[in-house]
């Protein structure tokens, strides 16, 4: 088996312009291709982050609910390498978005932080 790296993330999302809106407009994530499939009234939104990885944003008419406790079984949260953790702070708190203190990675000597999605996913910071 030769699994050489991430393709992509894939989230649904409970109101797909404002999470269109969050990854877009306040992340500043580049649209790659969006796609609306009418057999399923389901919006698939390709996200570029750096040069090669992808967020998949979907839309489905109502989808259940899931557990988002950063300490819930499934997917923890979803982590972005940044240069700066208190300059990327700074950009999220300016565009009202609540981010938790910055803390430092006992392992790594690292600094990281959480905040959330307009659906309640953890999304994390870390610094380079």
């Amino acid at each position: 088996m030769n699994l050489s790296k991430i393709h992509h993330i894939a989230i649904i999302c409970s109101n797909y312009q404002v999470s269109k809106h969050f990854y877009t407009e306040i992340l500043g994530l580049k649209i790659i291709q969006e796609t609306y499939r009418e057999s399923r009234d389901s919006y698939k939104l390709d996200l570029q982050i750096g040069e090669n990885d992808q967020i998949e944003l979907f839309s489905f008419p109502n989808p259940p609910a899931r557990p988002t406790s950063p300490e819930s079984c499934g997917l923890r949260h979803l982590a972005f390498q940044v240069d700066n953790v208190e300059v990327t702070v700074n950009q999220l708190r300016l565009r009202d978005v609540e981010v938790e203190p910055i803390r430092i990675d006992e392992i790594t000597g690292k600094k990281f932080t959480f905040f959330r999605d307009p659906d309640d996913l953890p999304l994390e910071i870390y610094e380079k």
